[in-house]
């Protein structure tokens, strides 16, 4: 590449794509309608900057090759290899053994929240702090939360999302 820009990778995060490539924003939001949520500047100040493209693939339900390449190409360079149809995740439809619904100790539905811009994550990771040892908390959102889904993983959780109906998705977790 001849300029400053970063490499659009999997890994590059959505924010420095909006920022640096802001002809690609109307490209990214084509590839999956859950990705409008960009135009709202409070979504692009948090989610955004923390959302890599792998994360993104997940949330709009598409491969990260499919996405990554997309935008490549609209950015006039070549093609990765990438992971081939990988949208990873940890969308299920099989519940995992340690999955009870009696355990679940607290749900979030926050749609509303996210609707209105505002970004869950302080008060999941509030209360993933406090969530007794082998209780389960359930998060419903309109797309898979990939991003709180590898912080949580990072701190230690087991995750099981599923997609309940068209735009429902219930993230367990447990510690």
């Amino acid at each position: 590449m001849s300029d400053d820009r970063p490499h659009i990778t999997p890994d590059t995060k959505v924010g420095d794509i909006l920022r640096h490539y802001p002809e690609l924003e109307e490209i990214l939001i084509s590839i999956a309608p859950a990705f409008s949520k960009l135009r709202n500047p409070v979504l692009r100040r948090t989610v955004a900057k923390v959302t890599s493209l792998r994360q993104a693939a997940r949330v709009g339900g598409v491969s990260v090759s499919e996405l990554v390449n997309r935008l490549r190409k609209e950015a006039g360079h070549q093609a990765l290899e990438t992971e081939s149809g990988e949208t990873g995740g940890a969308t299920s439809s099989s519940p995992p053994d340690w999955y009870n619904s009696d355990a679940v100790w607290r749900t979030l539905d926050a749609r509303a929240m996210i609707d209105a811009g505002e970004q869950p994550l302080g008060v999941v990771m509030q209360n993933l702090n406090v969530l007794p040892e082998g209780g389960i908390y359930e998060l419903v959102t309109p797309f898979e939360p990939a991003p709180l889904i590898d912080l949580a993983k990072a701190q230690g959780c087991e995750i099981w999302c599923r997609a309940e109906s068209s735009g429902i998705f219930r993230t367990s977790f447990r510690k």
